[in-house]
């Protein structure tokens, strides 16, 4: 919020470098020494998408996804993923009300701005279809009746890579709904120390961030992304990349075209926080594994030597002709530093 305690106001797609970084900074008070996972996981909001965090217990995704929405000023609700959870059970319910004599409908957990799915991978399938619905179609079906989810709507789903026993893997189509997926990683040493530190001056284990936005100025954050300029050129190289991975013969099956969308949308929003109104050929390469590695299927003698998806990706990425950057004009700005803490899942 402002020193009057309004949102910052969102102008166009260059004010929203500044706000990144302050959001940042914000956001480092609970998270402490994963900047650049913040700064992805941010990234995805923004472009109005869900974030699928896989990685081992205690490096704070839960944390991570209740930092960001405090930060956001977006309701909040969290569904604890189990074996033996119902569609009812996160989409709400008809039930009957003896003292009117009526039925209504109950709201469940789904009907919020930010959703955390905790251990996604331990519902069964029909429980898991029932989240497939609202995060592609952003609207729950209950006795026949449509109701539609509100107009800021994230899910965070996370899930433990390592381990498998009572677990239901994700099939390819949810897979393909998250917009990125990427790990947490331990802390760097010093990182954790300072953890530990803060932890034992703060005297408790509850952290709460004051808003920097609410949900109306989240999503004009989103609007304003959605006005980020794409050349020509720009298109045409996210195309090539995705292509890249239907072609490369490691592949069994590539990236399908809402790949490409994903990449546009990821490409956008990362421009934005760079403090650009316009993508960059560098915007595409820095976003292509996140967005890309969890929608390859590898073939089976890939699988069986060990190969990451990630890796098929950044061979692709170098193959291809980087088309020269010609859109900067009379515009400033900067491209975040590539990533490299979720190029491989744990």
């Amino acid at each position: 919020m402002n020193d009057d305690g309004n949102p910052p106001t969102i102008h166009d797609a260059r004010s929203i470098g500044p706000l990144t970084e302050a959001m940042l900074d914000r956001l480092e008070s609970a998270i402490v020494g994963k900047r650049d996972m913040l700064r992805l996981v941010l990234a995805a909001v923004f472009a109005d998408g869900h974030v699928l965090l896989e990685d081992v217990p205690g490096v704070a995704k839960t944390a991570t996804a209740r930092a960001i929405a405090q930060c956001c000023g977006l309701d909040f609700s969290r569904v604890q993923f189990t074996p033996d959870l119902i569609p009812a059970d996160i989409t709400g319910a008809t039930v009957f009300d003896p003292a009117l004599s009526s039925t209504e409908f109950r709201p469940g957990p789904v009907f919020a701005n930010l959703v955390l799915g905790d251990e996604i991978n331990r519902a069964p399938p029909k429980t898991q279809s029932a989240l497939l619905e609202a995060m592609e179609e952003r609207q729950v079906t209950v006795d026949g009746a449509t109701r539609l989810l509100p107009d800021t709507f994230v899910v965070i789903g996370t899930q433990n890579p390592i381990e498998s026993e009572g677990t239901y893997p994700l099939p390819e189509a949810q897979l393909d709904r998250f917009l990125i997926r990427t790990g947490v990683g331990y802390p760097s040493h010093e990182a954790e120390v300072d953890l530990v530190m803060r932890r034992a001056a703060r005297r408790t284990d509850r952290v709460v961030i004051e808003p920097m936005l609410t949900p109306d100025s989240t999503r004009s954050v989103q609007l304003a992304i959605e006005a980020v300029h794409v050349s020509v050129p720009v298109a045409q190289y996210i195309v090539d990349i995705v292509d890249g991975t239907r072609q490369n013969p490691r592949t069994e099956a590539g990236a399908s075209p809402r790949g490409s969308l994903a990449l546009l949308k990821m490409s956008r929003a990362w421009a934005a926080m760079g403090g650009r109104s316009y993508v960059l050929p560098d915007d595409v390469k820095a976003m292509a594994i996140p967005t890309l590695s969890h929608r390859l299927l590898l073939m089976p003698d890939q699988w069986v030597r060990g190969v990451q998806p990630f890796e098929v990706i950044d061979e692709v990425v170098q193959m291809i002709p980087t088309p020269p950057a010609t859109d900067a004009g009379e515009d400033t700005g900067s491209v975040p530093e590539p990533l490299s803490f979720g190029d491989a899942p744990p």
